[in-house]
């Protein structure tokens, strides 16, 4: 059993501390909220053009960033965009190619994937 302790007020300095250390906390939120959205988006595109699943397709925009070294939320944007026509760098679209690869497809079909570039 736990005894009750009041706790004392916090002064003018503590509350504008605690505020800021909360907006600290909330924008850091907002970001991550955002990075997952733009992630996810990513792997809507390569789910259907590649035939992997929601695994596999976070477990590709992995691995490419590793090996681009262009930050995942980054590369997420690029896969968005070519799924909307834009061209991918040709060391991405390479390394999205070999990523792709590495994972079996969803659906088990025998077919290779298509090329990125």
């Amino acid at each position: 059993m736990t005894a009750f302790r009041a706790q004392r007020p916090l002064t003018a300095a503590g509350q504008e501390d605690a505020l800021a250390r909360l907006g600290a906390e909330v924008a850091q939120l907002r970001q991550a909220v955002g990075s997952h959205a733009v992630v996810d988006q990513a792997i809507g595109v390569l789910i259907p053009l590649y035939g992997i699943g929601p695994q596999d397709g976070f477990e590709v925009l992995r691995e490419v960033s590793q090996h681009t070294n262009i930050k995942v939320r980054a590369l997420a944007e690029m896969v968005i965009d070519w799924g909307l026509g834009a061209a991918l760098p040709p060391s991405v679209a390479t390394e999205l190619d070999k990523a792709v690869q590495r994972h079996p497809r969803a659906d088990g079909h025998p077919d290779p994937p298509q090329e990125a570039g």
